[in-house]
């Protein structure tokens, strides 16, 4: 009598502690802190980055030109005068040869000659930004000096309420930079190095399906999305004031999508690469253009309109949009509903598209 073939089917967890999928996440957890570097580019490179260019870019009073004015000559102490009395102007007598050298060194922006009583030569760098502004900033002063007129009436009130500063543009941009390459390298790295070392080839052994794999590093990401979105918020909001106007339900979801979609994105991009050399050149094309066009340090309206539509289409784009909607602008869920799509989107269609790929060797 033929002996019954052994039952194939895999043996049913006794607990939910056994499940394939949590082990396996588990799995990604021990990955994750027992790399330093990935600890290091998760949470504290995005602070430093914060904390440096919130510094470099702080609200502070506009900068002090200086200019020169040629001495012992007709009008001379009148021009010094003239010019004295704006604050934006850091004036001082100079030599005729003097002034020259310290124009052509850049120690001056702008050198005055005043030819005679009624006229005034000015002597600069058409090139250099600081050298117009000069110039602008000296005729406008000693035109009053003479007695100019102004027809018209104006006043100066300076925007400098929270919302409108760099830092609270930067800050949600490198939130979202922060999820796109947390969660594009933490998963595609992981899986090629597991790909190189022929782990995968174990695994197909074990009573695992493939998409079982693959969403045990989507779970993973989810918990450590946490972690990132409240300390880079909470630190902007703490050191700098960052504000944090709308629901912060929807501040999550547009964070949970963005990662999500950069999981599957990381997914697709490692489903066959086998050496690391591969995936990296993988990962940095397909994150570089996010770098360059989806505003994450100045805006992505400054690109031409012809671009805009593949601009508008990107996933970082999407994310950073709907941060600033919200951190600065008090944008809900509905607000937000455009760019909740375009991620979602990415996540419909890279994770199928990956699993569907996916190669164990």
């Amino acid at each position: 009598m033929a002996e019954s073939p052994p039952d194939q089917r895999p043996p049913t967890p006794r607990s939910w502690r056994e499940s394939p999928i949590v082990q396996l996440t588990l799995a990604r957890y021990r990955e994750f802190y027992r790399e330093p570097e990935a600890l290091f580019w998760t949470f504290v490179f995005p602070l430093l980055m914060a904390a440096g260019l919130g510094l470099a870019f702080r609200s502070r009073p506009p900068e002090v030109v200086k200019v020169a004015v040629v001495r012992e000559l007709e009008g001379s102490s009148a021009a010094y005068d003239g010019l004295a009395r704006d604050p934006q102007l850091d004036v001082h007598f100079v030599d005729d040869s003097a002034g020259h050298r310290e124009l052509r060194t850049g120690k001056v922006a702008l050198l005055v000659i005043p030819a005679t009583r009624e006229s005034i030569e000015y002597r600069f760098d058409d090139t250099r930004p600081e050298a117009i502004t000069a110039r602008r900033l000296a005729n406008d002063a000693l035109q009053r000096a003479r007695g100019r007129t102004d027809p018209v009436a104006v006043q100066e009130s300076f925007v400098r309420d929270r919302g409108s500063r760099y830092i609270d543009f930067l800050v949600p941009g490198l939130l979202g930079m922060n999820l796109m390459s947390s969660s594009m390298w933490g998963i595609g790295f992981s899986v090629v190095d597991q790909r190189r070392k022929r782990l995968l080839k174990r695994f197909v052994a074990t009573p695992m399906s493939r998409s079982h794999y693959l969403a045990s590093f989507v779970l993973a990401r989810l918990s450590l999305l946490v972690i990132e979105v409240v300390v880079l918020v909470g630190f902007g909001a703490f050191l700098f004031g960052v504000p944090l106007r709308g629901p912060l339900a929807a501040l999550g979801l547009a964070s949970l999508l963005g990662s999500l979609a950069f999981g599957g994105v990381g997914l697709l991009v490692a489903a066959r690469p086998k050496t690391i050399e591969a995936a990296s050149g993988l990962m940095n094309l397909s994150m570089l253009p996010m770098w360059v066009l989806s505003g994450v340090f100045f805006s992505s309206s400054n690109f031409p309109d012809a671009m805009q539509p593949f601009i508008q289409a990107l996933p970082l784009t999407a994310l950073n949009d709907a941060l600033r909607a919200n951190m600065l602008e008090g944008a809900g869920f509905r607000e937000m509903g455009s760019e909740f799509l375009v991620m979602g989107a990415w996540l419909v269609l890279s994770f199928p598209i990956a699993v569907k790929i996916f190669r164990w060797k």
